[in-house]
């Protein structure tokens, strides 16, 4: 059974076209009609689309997309990450409600290249657009995300990654089971419906070194932020910020390894594995969730 198109994917290409849009003309603050107009959509329809996909309105979650919310971000998240660092605490971040654990595979295993092991995969909806799910006995071990315009509803070219990355593995197909890890991952991390649920393990296949830096990245909560240096101060090697960047970009298991929460000391988001604009959409989308949540544990009775 395969995946296919769904209003959530539709909804997140609006979206995506519209910060992509708002990043170019930022400086001229754009207005809603502006956006809506960009996109293609009335201006009622577009702030309906936006506020269901994000949970609040266009206009506020704009505001998180700004250079000066995220200085501000950066330099709240140091004093944040040292107290909770320093307890050895993960954060309050709604992902570890999933209860992560990782494992790293061995020289011996990753030598192999996946003989004797079975990998699932599937492609299916997320908030960020489609995505590659893949996992063995031992946990997750991939999630990338496609665009539609360069591998299609079906998802061709990550599969073709996949086989290299695994090619004496046996690999088989699973949409159904893509769609639940999918729903359980994104429905958790925006609600507290994944607390209490079993623990959900990731398999990572890298250097010590990049191990090291996907763990200290784990280790940063939902909405926090952090920059090149002081994920590498976090990660033991605090001059090894150009190596921290390449750790970043072979990480293949996105969004549960947030290497979208690392941005420039500028402020700006920097590159991306699976684009800017989607790593600028989902620090959005994080701290949107983070206030809305704010918002419902606040609120008094009607």
């Amino acid at each position: 059974m395969r995946d296919v198109s769904t209003t959530q994917d539709k909804n997140y290409q609006a979206v995506s076209q519209a910060i992509a849009y708002i990043r170019r003309h930022a400086r001229q603050q754009p207005t809603l009609s502006a956006v809506a107009a960009e996109v293609n959509l009335s201006e009622s329809h577009f702030q309906r689309v936006f506020s269901e996909w994000a949970g609040i309105p266009p206009k506020r979650f704009l505001q998180f997309l700004t250079r000066e919310y995220a200085r501000q971000a950066l330099n709240q998240s140091s004093d944040i990450l040292s107290a909770s660092l320093d307890a050895g605490l993960s954060g309050a971040g709604r992902l570890h409600d999933l209860m992560i654990s990782c494992e790293a595979m061995t020289p011996g295993e990753i030598k192999a290249q996946g003989k004797g092991v079975t990998v699932h995969y599937g492609i299916a909806s997320t908030p960020f657009g489609r995505a590659l799910f893949a996992w063995t006995a031992r946990g997750v071990c991939e999630l990338a995300f496609c665009e539609y315009d360069s591998c299609g509803v079906s998802g061709d070219s990550l599969i073709d990654e996949l086989t290299v990355e695994w090619p004496c593995a046996i690999l088989r197909r699973d949409d159904v089971e893509a769609v639940k890890l999918s729903r359980r991952i994104f429905h958790a991390a925006s609600s507290k419906a994944g607390q209490g649920s079993r623990k959900l393990h990731l398999l990572m296949r890298g250097t010590d070194f990049q191990i090291k830096v996907w763990e200290a990245l784990m280790n940063i909560g939902t909405s926090r932020v952090v920059s090149y240096s002081t994920l590498a101060r976090l990660a033991g090697s605090p001059k090894a910020q150009r190596a921290v960047g390449s750790a970043l970009a072979a990480n293949r298991i996105g969004y549960l390894i947030p290497c979208h929460r690392v941005i420039r000391e500028s402020g700006d988001v920097g590159v991306y594995r699976w684009g800017s604009n989607r790593k600028a959409i989902m620090l959005a989308w994080e701290k949107a969730v983070e206030d809305t949540d704010e918002v419902k544990s606040t609120a008094g009775p009607f």
